[in-house]
């Protein structure tokens, strides 16, 4: 791929993150398909979440938000919320080592309502133990995390 190939890619990514952000902000809905592995196990790519716009104050520890941040968006899980810290949360990917830095005020988009997988509509929760496991295995290793997918889309295909 060229370079040109590429900054356009990145231009039309850009794009359809600031859209979605726009239609969250102006409908308060909106439906967005996951391409990304951080919030591994809890959330699949092809996963589809329902998110409704929300505000720091009404986001808690355990919750999973939408945030924009260098003109990307991220779904990830709030660790601590905006307790004295000036309305910004720290969130942090299921699948990853470390928690991002704060999330303020105007870079959060909404609160993830639902997932939808494989045409069910699954509520948003906390890991249990097994996928307590699974996650950090997923932390520390990129090979089981790329293994995971690939074993999550045969099974998916197989439905």
């Amino acid at each position: 791929m060229s370079s040109f190939q590429s900054l356009a890619l990145d231009k039309a990514h850009e794009l359809k993150c600031e859209l979605a952000g726009e239609v969250l902000r102006s409908s308060g809905k909106l439906r967005l398909q996951v391409t990304g592995w951080s919030m591994l196990p809890s959330v699949w790519p092809g996963d589809m979440l329902m998110i409704e716009r929300t505000e720091t104050a009404a986001v808690s520890a355990g919750d999973i938000v939408l945030f924009r941040r260098d003109r990307r968006l991220f779904a990830h899980r709030v660790i601590k919320d905006s307790d004295g810290t000036q309305g910004k949360i720290v969130t942090k990917g299921d699948g990853m080592l470390q928690s991002d830095s704060p999330v303020a005020k105007d870079e959060l988009l909404g609160k993830i309502c639902g997932i939808v997988r494989n045409g069910r509509h699954l509520e948003p929760r906390t890991l249990n133990f097994s996928e307590r496991a699974v996650a950090a295995l997923v932390q520390r290793s990129s090979s089981a995390a790329r293994l995971a997918v690939g074993i999550h889309g045969i099974r998916r295909a197989q439905k």
